[in-house]
């Protein structure tokens, strides 16, 4: 058999292939951008815990980033994070896009803490960005905003004071 081989011609044996198997051609489909909505913006979606963060992005210069609550009131991102991790926490996404000022950003945020919440506003930003221009993604992929975090409060069970602590044991 080894005298069969040694016969052949290595170029005759790759002519002799199909023509799709001596290229290789990459067939994932590529990602196009999604027309925005009728009034021109893009939506996306974000979650952490117990926060929903609904964000709407239209690309303006000197944009700004408005906070919509669940009664009404709006609010500019400085007021509505106080603490300046929040605040860097929500607005990292278009830090890695590197649209800072260039975007107007409409959130809506219900449920959960200050910082779940600039999680979820991260996330919804990651997401309408990539919805915008497909470009984005790979650069919201690395840096990790469109994994949703799955963590969430384990529930207090019956006999015991909190999720895994016990009542104390009396002895007498």
């Amino acid at each position: 058999m080894s005298s069969v081989m040694s016969n052949l011609d290595l170029g005759q044996l790759a002519a002799n292939q199909p023509a799709a198997a001596k290229t290789a051609v990459d067939t994932t489909p590529k990602r196009t951008a999604k027309p925005a909505d009728k009034k021109g913006w893009w939506w996306g979606t974000g979650r952490r815990k117990r926060a929903v963060a609904r964000v709407r992005i239209k690309p303006q210069d000197g944009g700004t980033i408005t906070v919509c609550r669940t009664d009404g009131q709006t609010k500019t991102i400085e007021e509505y994070f106080t603490e300046l991790r929040d605040r860097v926490d929500a607005v990292a996404a278009i830090k890695a896009a590197g649209l800072e000022g260039k975007l107007t950003v409409v959130v809506q945020i219900h449920g959960g803490g200050t910082m779940g919440q600039a999680q979820a506003m991260r996330m919804g930003l990651a997401r309408a960005l990539i919805e915008m221009d497909p470009a984005h993604h790979p650069a919201m992929r690395e840096a990790g905003y469109l994994t949703r975090d799955a963590r969430e409060v384990e529930r207090k069970k019956y006999g015991q004071a909190g999720a895994r602590r016990r009542f104390q044991f009396s002895k007498r």
